[in-house]
């Protein structure tokens, strides 16, 4: 050991030691209770439209709700045709992407066949080489890749494909996908929105509840001292260079309540606005499902199918689940779980015998049957505040859904009980909630997933959330477009 080396200085060890888990203590506990105090006194004071409600009105700069749930008149074409560059690190060419690219793809393309000029600024691609700067139509995003390795993003390499291109007309809008912008960058843009798809904080907390994972006699992973060490000054790094961006976009309430009030960002700069997924990709189709469930060997007989999909890491819960699943079908043998996704976990699962189905990385439009073939979707994510698409399509797909109770899930997701079930994040109370699942049964969850599909199609399409974006859009470019209706 390092320490071992210096043995006259124990008390700098201590010292470190004790510095070390003070900070840890305030971070752990000061924080939720920020959440806490707010969330006692916002719900009593802070009006919250319901879905599609027509009775709010002002200045959208001081809501402090998600925009989705006003409705945005879908006028054609729109009043002004924007033209906006979009930074993201990687787009979804001939790859299976991830959350963020997914939402990324969703937005702009919607945006372009409203009529916009979307310019997308991002790192090279393997299977996008013939022509990257050439749009597949007129209404389809412009591909801007720059030079070097596939997948590599070199924000200064795109900065200067951006600057050529704003020099022949400059953009009305700049959309920042997280820190594709660095701030220093980023900062003297006042026409510049950046969306969150997660932050330090975040990961703070994301790797606190993976450690509670941990099994008594388990030790610390060594991994998990590192970075604590190296996130809590990137927590206070962000605090103070996120007011270098001009407008923020929150992905969820809780993510708005968390920039305004720990990041500090003024709330007219924060703008919740939740994600959406395609309503074309995603709806409930009973006889798909059933093919689906027979094509991968889900038998007849079988009493409940259980669903969870995406990246088979730590973060997203998958060590609960495993050792959930794993206790539910020894008292319930005729239960199906099936995994759609692949990573560290996958051979974990397979190893839990023929009740579990995995079936490897899917694209989004392979995910449509499997949607249909489960009776309800679980996400045992460990991320306090993700808002995983997944939730969103299987919803949309008319299917109740199981989910860690953080706040930005309860405030923006499952929003009351008749959506599906939470739970706290842990094995026992996950168990719990799959047992009352169980004891519900297949017809029960079918009227829950009717509701669920209510609610998305009012919340969660691509088309909501296009709309509210193009608003906020609109708004930056011109102060008239702020003001609701």
């Amino acid at each position: 050991m390092a320490f071992n080396s210096k043995p006259k200085k124990p008390h700098l060890i201590s010292m470190h030691s004790n510095l070390y888990t003070t900070l840890l203590f305030i971070i752990v506990f000061t924080v939720p209770l920020l959440f806490l105090l707010h969330a006692s006194t916002s719900s009593l004071c802070t009006p919250h439209p319901s879905s599609n409600d027509n009775s709010w009105s002002g200045d959208l700069r001081n809501s402090l709700f998600a925009w989705n749930r006003l409705p945005f008149i879908p006028i054609q074409p729109p009043p002004v045709t924007l033209k906006i560059a979009v930074f993201s690190r990687k787009w979804p060419i001939g790859t299976t992407p991830g959350g963020m690219e997914r939402h990324a793809y969703t937005l702009h393309t919607a945006l372009a066949r409203r009529g916009h000029q979307v310019h997308v600024f991002t790192s090279p691609v393997n299977d996008f080489n013939d022509h990257p700067d050439t749009p597949t139509s007129s209404n389809s995003p412009r591909i801007h890749c720059h030079e070097g390795e596939a997948g590599k993003w070199r924000y200064n390499k795109a900065w200067e494909l951006f600057d050529e291109e704003n020099q022949r007309r400059p953009f009305d809008v700049i959309h920042s996908e997280s820190v594709a912008l660095p701030h220093w960058l980023a900062r003297n843009l006042k026409n510049l929105a950046v969306s969150w798809h997660g932050i330090a904080l975040e990961s703070l907390q994301s790797s606190i509840y993976q450690d509670l994972t941990r099994k008594p006699n388990e030790p610390i992973s060594p991994s998990f001292n590192i970075s604590l060490y190296g996130v809590v000054p990137k927590v206070l790094s962000e605090i103070r260079f996120f007011h270098s961006y001009a407008h923020h976009v929150a992905i969820s309430d809780s993510c708005g309540e968390m920039l305004r009030d720990v990041y500090q960002i003024p709330r007219r700069r924060v703008h919740v606005i939740l994600n959406g997924v395609d309503e074309n990709d995603f709806r409930n189709d009973l006889s798909l499902g059933l093919d689906f469930r027979s094509k991968i060997g889900v038998p007849i007989n079988g009493s409940l199918v259980l669903g969870v999909a995406g990246r088979l890491v730590k973060d997203k819960g998958h060590p609960l689940l495993y050792e959930a699943f794993s206790k539910l079908v020894r008292k319930h043998p005729d239960v199906y779980l099936i995994v759609a996704g692949s990573g560290p976990w996958e051979q974990r699962y397979k190893e839990l015998g023929p009740r579990v189905l995995v079936l490897g990385s899917m694209s989004p439009s392979q995910l449509k049957p499997f949607y249909n073939a489960i009776d309800i979707f679980v996400n045992p994510t460990l991320r306090p505040q993700g808002l995983d698409l997944t939730l969103m399509e299987a919803m949309m797909s008319g299917k109740p859904v199981m989910a860690s109770r953080f706040p930005s899930i309860k405030s923006s997701v499952v929003v009351n009980d008749e959506l599906g079930f939470m739970f706290s994040p842990n094995v026992d109370s996950l168990l719990e909630a799959l047992e009352e699942v169980v004891r519900e049964g297949p017809k029960r969850l079918a009227q829950r997933g009717k509701a669920c599909q209510k609610y998305a199609a009012s919340m969660f399409t691509a088309s909501k959330m296009a709309l509210a974006y193009e608003r906020l859009f609109l708004c930056i470019k011109n102060d008239t477009f702020c003001v609701y209706p």
